[in-house]
């Protein structure tokens, strides 16, 4: 199967060793940051530094005079990634022989809900996830439309994967994030990431619910959640605490509105791109699921998309709803974290490549180049190379 591994710019810019070390691991295409939220990474072989720490969330590329006047607009990246870094690592990583795609996180954006808190996620509670945009509002969907549109399509690009297009909520891999003292389910999270700001009032109310009314009923339910009781998993538990009638409103509310919302961003990616250019989403077969894997329905997708990037790890069970669909042709690229340190099992990579083709997998997806360790690469070129 056609691996890429998924890779930062500054894992390869100043590092004139990092692309043929890349390409050497046995995979034909690397998956580069374009845009990308706050972060601090670990870069174990870089000559010039150990610890890259991006700020906030920006585009690694100079945004174009498309966002001149507007109010949301993305920002350029500071001396971790300065001017067309994105630019300087395509050329290196091609010319050691590599397909390069570009790698865009959308509603997945700190600065943004810093500056413009309204654009945020508002929990039943009146908590706001200023790190999740509402993608219901319509200035926040022009923008991560225009976004993807332009993030995506950079010279010498042959293709995008879009990260986050779709709702994000309470889990957050945040900084000092000490939000595991209670443990929530499946249940506990969407209701925990059910938004409640001005444009999902009135979303709810047009699938007939009340939105003062959802609000309290949501934190009545959550109640038991916060005395540890058992959940009940998957949908029924949502249904059991909220109500059938009640959580299939919302969640139609929810699904319409993340369909839309994908369906309008891949269309303007299209219309940006060249011919042949592939068009994939970071997805998660559960519509209702939120977070950087979006919650997608698989038959709707890959009748707009060329395919999905699916998280494997432990478990390639997720492939099977897009297997499903018998879609001629798409990509269903299993996505594997390959990090020891950050609970990928390179080692076990053959096994789980072969579990996930026996799922229908098409393509391997390696989570991180940049960020593994010299002994994690060496299992990942053995298990490529058939070893």
């Amino acid at each position: 199967m056609k691996a890429s591994a998924f890779v930062y710019l500054w894992d390869v810019n100043g590092d004139p060793d990092a692309p043929a070390r890349i390409a050497a691991l046995g995979v034909r295409q690397a998956t580069l940051a374009a845009a990308y939220h706050s972060t601090r990474a670990l870069t174990p072989r870089h000559p010039r530094h150990r610890v890259v720490t991006a700020e906030y969330a920006a585009v690694l590329y100079p945004p174009g005079p498309r966002w001149a006047g507007r109010a949301l607009r993305p920002h350029p990246a500071g001396d971790w990634a300065p001017g067309d870094a994105w630019g300087e690592a395509a050329a290196a990583l091609t010319d050691a022989g590599l397909d390069v795609h570009t790698w865009v996180v959308l509603a997945h954006n700190s600065r943004l809900g810093a500056e413009h808190p309204d654009t945020s996620v508002v929990n039943a509670y009146g908590d706001r996830y200023p790190w999740a945009p509402c993608i219901a509002q319509p200035a926040t969907r022009a923008y991560l439309v225009d976004l993807a549109a332009e993030a995506a399509v950079r010279p010498g690009a042959a293709g995008t994967e879009l990260e986050s297009l779709g709702w994000y909520g309470l889990a957050h891999l945040h900084a000092h994030d000490k939000t595991g003292g209670v443990g929530l389910g499946e249940a506990g999270q969407y209701l925990m990431s059910l938004c409640f700001c001005p444009s999902c009032r009135d979303g709810y109310g047009r699938h007939g619910l009340d939105a003062d009314e959802l609000a309290a009923a949501v934190r009545a339910a959550l109640w038991p959640l916060w005395r540890q009781e058992p959940e009940e998993p998957g949908w029924a538990g949502v249904e059991k605490l909220l109500g059938a009638r009640t959580a299939a409103a919302t969640r139609a509310y929810r699904d319409e509105t993340a369909r839309t919302l994908q369906q309008e961003a891949v269309a303007a990616v299209r219309a940006a791109a060249p011919p042949g250019f592939q068009v994939l989403l970071h997805a998660d077969p559960v519509s209702w699921h939120c977070g950087a894997n979006a919650g997608v329905d698989p038959a709707h997708i890959l009748s707009v998309a060329d395919g999905v990037v699916v998280p494997c790890t432990g478990d390639p069970s997720p492939l099977t709803p897009f297997t499903e669909q018998r879609r001629e042709g798409a990509v269903l690229a299993a996505n594997f974290t390959v990090v020891g340190g950050m609970g990928g099992d390179p080692a076990a990579l053959a096994r789980d490549a072969a579990r996930a083709r026996a799922l229908g997998a098409t393509e391997l997806r390696l989570c991180h180049a940049g960020l593994a360790s010299d002994a994690d690469l060496s299992a990942v070129g053995s298990a490529l190379a058939g070893r």
